[in-house]
């Protein structure tokens, strides 16, 4: 455990890369990618972005795993008030081909096709359990994780198609966030057989969003520094592990291990239904 919390520790800073800002546009898509400065064979994950949020609001979230790096892009689409899994799903498989098939950066960066992830917050998490498995039908570019951090309810729904998915999983969930209707977060890693259900301790499942959202007049939550701080480290954690098979952080993809800010889930817990949820929610 204290080799563990000294790599935590050590996540929740930015990585010794010099961190480069590209354009999906240029390939066609709008969205943005981050790079280290320099590198081969890189790791690469594609984010999808919450409901009403751009991938700007991520900026230094992506900055943050380019910055141990890894190449980090996200498509800047389905920002409406009724925005499209589906659609979304598909710009998510598009910028991982661009950025699997294409020499981002400078001339001094590639990625290994074999090194590839998804990862999502809210609607972008659920969705890029639609977009993997979409791509477990016999695309070029297969990702080989993927993340979904406090992820909600979509339509189609992430925990039917992740019944099939075989493709390992981490979830973040925060206490109290699964009676919330929105969060499919216990459901989708129950159904997802090779899945890591974490819950971070006192985050806010809104918080990794960065600065003052507009959204907030609807009820929708603010930043919360410290659930970013936790949230980077621990999906960074994940993907170097996982992608980049670097065996130091093999904790972080290890559902018994214990991670710094986290608790684990309780196995006996029954499962959570429409009118608990209700219930909760009525709850003075």
């Amino acid at each position: 455990m204290a080799g563990t919390r000294k790599l935590f520790t050590a996540l929740t800073r930015r990585g010794p890369h010099r961190v480069l800002r590209g354009d999906l546009a240029v390939a066609g898509l709008p969205g943005v990618v981050f790079t280290p400065e320099s590198g081969f064979n890189l790791p690469a994950v594609v984010f999808g972005h919450d409901w009403l949020t751009s991938a700007d609001r991520y900026q230094r979230t992506l900055e943050h795993l380019a910055s141990w790096g890894i190449v980090a892009a996200a498509p800047d689409t389905e920002r409406a008030l009724a925005p499209s899994a589906v659609n979304l799903a598909y710009d998510l498989g598009t910028a991982l081909d661009i950025v699997a098939g294409v020499r981002v950066g400078q001339g001094q960066i590639s990625v290994h096709p074999a090194k590839l992830g998804l990862a999502g917050h809210g609607f972008g998490g659920s969705t890029a359990v639609l977009a993997a498995a979409a791509r477990s039908g016999g695309s070029q570019f297969v990702p080989k994780a993927v993340a979904a951090l406090f992820p909600t309810f979509t339509r189609p729904a992430a925990e039917e198609v992740a019944a099939g998915l075989s493709t390992p999983g981490l979830v973040l969930t925060a206490k109290g966030d699964p009676m919330t209707l929105r969060s499919n977060a216990v459901e989708l890693s129950r159904a997802w057989g090779d899945a890591v259900l974490r819950i971070v301790s006192k985050a806010k499942p809104g918080g990794l969003i960065e600065g003052r959202r507009l959204s907030r007049v609807v009820g929708l939550p603010g930043a919360d520094k410290s659930t970013q701080k936790t949230v980077r480290a621990l999906l960074t954690g994940y993907l170097l592990n996982v992608l980049a098979g670097e065996k130091a952080y093999r904790d972080f993809a290890d559902p018994e291990a214990r991670l710094p800010k986290t608790e684990f889930p309780d196995p006996d817990e029954s499962p959570i239904d429409v009118e608990d949820k209700i219930v909760a929610l009525l709850k003075p």
